[in-house]
């Protein structure tokens, strides 16, 4: 009997992903990694087992809608005013000195300037899930230390939405100034839309029904969803959409059950979204970016610690604090990956670019790992010492 090729897909897919999620963690690596390192195997460039890595680029897509839903839902205005109060100095200003490096590196390597721009943009931000996960929750996460690295984390997460927003409002192209009027337009209508039908509708229909935990996950879906659709319909994207959706329903009280019951969701579609961009890889290409991604990766791994130290010692932190944040913010972020797939989409940057990227996100995410599980407290710390849970 033939095997239907999508689910043979998802086989191969979440079998050699777990297999290989366990080499990693026995190994101190981030998961990301592992699905990416699958996607490369697996896909056109390896054994070619996954002959049709766009249509799980399509599915992953998805993931990527949860993922900034759930962002949303997580900036709660308490939140976001603390963090404006002690870290929006330093994570503007190091946003910008990244911003610039990468455009410099960019240009010294004779790409574009749009695309060395997005290079530049790429610097800017820190992985929150490697961020996160090597935060000790028991120990930094309610200090001093935890506190920066979210909020810095936070601080970038919205200048990327910002870029996401910049991105698909066409600023590169022929017509970038038209489209970034209908956008900056578009943009404050559907947040206030979006307020008014979750004030007035949604959260009187889920708070009749809150005892029906079905419901609540559908609603949660379906809101997300169909705000994604209607930013895309009126010249955003999907992406946005959903991150206002889920800013819209943050400060209610079901905004807490709707985040944990949606990270597994969020979860499975992530495998597939970071195994796309490795089926995606040529390894061809590898000979033509490995020289500025290997320049890329030291000035991070080198200069993020610095810039980070010197700015956070500025306001009156430690250096030994500095230095720490420094060394956890070490690497480039999956946003980098999301805004390189979506540049490449709109023809923003090339497909060399794109991959230059992605080899300095894997770089990054591999050398940042170790260094933090080696000299850092981290629920997989390498010496019983610095294992903090």
């Amino acid at each position: 009997m033939e095997s239907d090729p999508l689910l043979f897909s998802f086989f191969l897919i979440f079998t050699s992903a777990a297999a290989m999620a366990t080499l990693a963690l026995l190994t101190r690596q981030p998961l990301i990694v592992s699905y990416i390192a699958i996607g490369v195997i697996l896909g056109p460039s390896g054994f070619a087992l996954v002959s049709d890595p766009t249509l799980i680029s399509s599915i992953a897509k998805i993931g990527i809608i949860f993922f900034l839903f759930l962002l949303g839902l997580d900036m709660q205005p308490s939140k976001l005013g603390n963090m404006l109060k002690d870290a929006l100095f330093v994570g503007i200003t190091s946003s910008l000195v990244f911003l610039a490096i990468g455009i410099v590196i960019g240009l010294g390597f004779s790409y574009t300037l749009p695309e060395s721009v997005i290079i530049g943009v790429c610097l800017m931000f820190s992985s929150t899930i490697i961020g996160i996960k090597l935060l000790p929750t028991t120990v930094l996460h309610h200090r001093r230390t935890g506190e920066l690295v979210v909020s810095l984390l936070l601080i970038q997460d919205m200048i990327a939405i910002i870029v996401l927003l910049v991105i698909t409002g066409g600023l590169f192209d022929s017509t970038g100034y038209l489209k970034i009027v209908k956008v900056l337009i578009a943009f404050p209508l559907l947040i206030i839309g979006a307020g008014i039908f979750v004030k007035f509708v949604l959260l009187r229909f889920l708070a009749k029904f809150d005892a029906i935990h079905e419901y609540i996950f559908l609603m949660a879906i379906g809101w997300c969803l169909g705000l994604a659709e209607l930013a895309h319909y009126i010249g955003l994207s999907h992406e946005v959409g959903a991150f206002i959706a889920g800013i819209t329903v943050a400060t209610s009280p079901i905004s807490l059950y709707i985040a944990n019951h949606l990270k597994p969701l969020r979860a499975f579609f992530l495998v597939l979204f970071f195994f796309s961009l490795g089926a995606g890889f040529h390894l061809d290409l590898l000979g033509a970016i490995i020289v500025p991604a290997l320049v890329l990766t030291a000035l991070v791994l080198i200069l993020k610690p610095v810039v980070f130290r010197l700015l956070l010692f500025r306001i009156s932190e430690t250096s030994e604090r500095s230095w720490e944040i420094g060394f956890r913010l070490g690497q480039i972020s999956e946003f980098s990956l999301l805004i390189a797939f979506i540049a490449t989409s709109n023809a923003i940057i090339s497909t060399n670019v794109s991959h230059l990227i992605q080899a300095t996100a894997i770089l990054t995410f591999l050398f940042s790992s170790y260094i933090v599980v080696f000299r850092f407290p981290t629920p997989i710390a390498v010496s019983e010492k610095l294992r903090r849970d």
